[in-house]
């Protein structure tokens, strides 16, 4: 049995050491009574309304009562908010919450029995829809899929491609140079892959969509976690990128890359990728340049208030430093120049930091309203996962609470568009968890 195919079937088997499932549905209709809603779009709550879930799809939404005809789950919201599901634009599930030296040197089946416990957590924040930028997820989210554990809805790029010695080249010292036909333990787990030269890329990035990514993740500069590369380098050439992007595009999707200088987000940009995740350490040439071009900016507020996984003067703790001083500015350039922005945590080799998910969203309070702030996690995300196009795994509408969208809803104690900070607190705050139609929390 090959190890991505023992991993999907293991998740089946890890259900027995409990995850929390969702509530049995045993009625045909669920009615949210007496809500507030934020529906993912506007600046203010919705007087007080009643919202029909059908299967896994809103399907009424009245200011007055609503009548069902037949069996129907009352959901009595107490004045409470009813928004959408939360989006995280930057995961990494088999990652978040094994140090790093663990997934290094652990096999992949250990690394998926915490993804399955991290995917639940999750959920249980409220997010129910990530985009995983790096990792060997597919059997995890065909768990998730097939109702065997607990997780949200995960659009996968599946490996990273990396040149040699760039941010997602995990080799250790002892493996290099590579040998013709030899694998690093990275590679054969398809956490990321090395390619060097277009018609590499193109292949590696062929066998991504083929297991099922839904975008596609190319390192495109030097990064924090990996050791090789310096913060600062550009990784690949035009002709490099342009092989992945081309490839996604004739599957109908679209490639992002990792990147935080000028010039490695110039280069992506020439050749064509739709998306940039990072970018803290970006010009004002540049934003500009990537609103002229309509390109996502998917950033994250990272800032030095929180324990790092990485010793105090290790290379990799003095990089994340110098990337954390560009986090304020990038945010301004982000609002200055209209970029269409994108919410992700990035958490990895932390429990600590993945729990912190929701603190991480109250903290975009520091330079957005809290409209803005869940605006860009329900509303906006759910545009960014859109690009995926015909390669997205799970057709219709997300991010708002809207006839017809599907039922990812949150039913919050409070008023998070005066009170930010309630997302920090799901598990006090969120009295109702639902996806997909299915309620996996319900406290009142």
């Amino acid at each position: 049995m090959s190890l991505r195919l023992f991993c999907s079937a293991l998740c089946g088997a890890l259900l027995a050491g409990g995850a929390v499932h969702a509530t049995e549905q045993a009625h045909a209709a669920i009615l949210f009574e007496n809500v507030r809603i934020f529906d993912g779009k506007g600046s203010a709550l919705s007087a007080p309304s009643s919202v029909l879930v059908e299967g896994n799809l809103i399907t009424r939404i009245s200011q007055g009562g609503i009548k069902v005809e037949g069996e129907v789950q009352r959901i009595d919201g107490q004045g409470k908010t009813l928004m959408p599901g939360l989006i995280d634009a930057h995961t990494h599930l088999m990652f978040a919450t094994l140090p790093q030296i663990a997934v290094l040197t652990n096999d992949v089946t250990f690394t998926t029995v915490a993804a399955t416990r991290a995917a639940n957590d999750m959920l249980m924040r409220g997010f129910t829809s990530a985009r995983d930028l790096g990792g060997p997820v597919f059997g995890l989210k065909k768990g998730i899929d097939m109702g065997l554990i607990n997780g949200p809805r995960i659009w996968p790029a599946g490996a990273m491609i990396s040149q040699s010695g760039g941010h997602g080249d995990f080799r250790l010292p002892n493996e290099l140079p590579a040998l013709a036909g030899q694998y690093s333990f990275g590679e054969r787990a398809n956490a990321a892959m090395v390619a060097d030269s277009p018609d590499a890329v193109r292949q590696r990035t062929r066998e991504q969509l083929a297991l099922g990514a839904s975008q596609i993740k190319v390192m495109a500069g030097g990064g924090v976690a990996s050791n090789y590369d310096p913060i600062d380098v550009t990784q690949y050439t035009v002709p490099e990128i342009r092989a992945a992007v081309e490839a996604a595009d004739n599957w109908g999707t679209y490639v992002t890359v990792h990147a935080y200088t000028p010039k490695a987000v110039r280069q992506a940009i020439e050749a064509g990728v739709k998306c940039i995740d990072h970018g803290q350490m970006l010009d004002e040439d540049t934003a500009r340049l990537m609103a002229e071009k309509g390109v996502w900016w998917s950033l994250q507020p990272f800032t030095d208030d929180r324990k790092s996984p990485f010793p105090e003067g290790s290379a990799n703790r003095l990089k994340q430093l110098e990337m954390y001083k560009g986090t304020d500015h990038a945010y301004a350039m982000a609002k200055k120049y209209g970029i269409k922005t994108a919410f992700g945590t990035d958490a990895l080799f932390s429990a600590q930091a993945a729990a912190s998910q929701g603190t991480m969203l109250a903290k975009m309070g520091t330079w957005y309203t809290p409209a803005e702030v869940l605006r860009m996690a329900t509303h906006d995300n759910a545009e960014l996962l859109a690009l995926s196009g015909p390669r997205s795994p799970y057709p219709g509408r997300l991010g708002v609470v809207e006839a017809g969208a599907l039922a990812d809803l949150l039913l919050i104690d409070g008023d998070p568009l005066k009170d930010l900070s309630l997302v920090a607190d799901p598990a006090n705050h969120f009295k109702v968890i639902m996806k997909d139609g299915k309620i996996y929390k319900n406290t009142l």
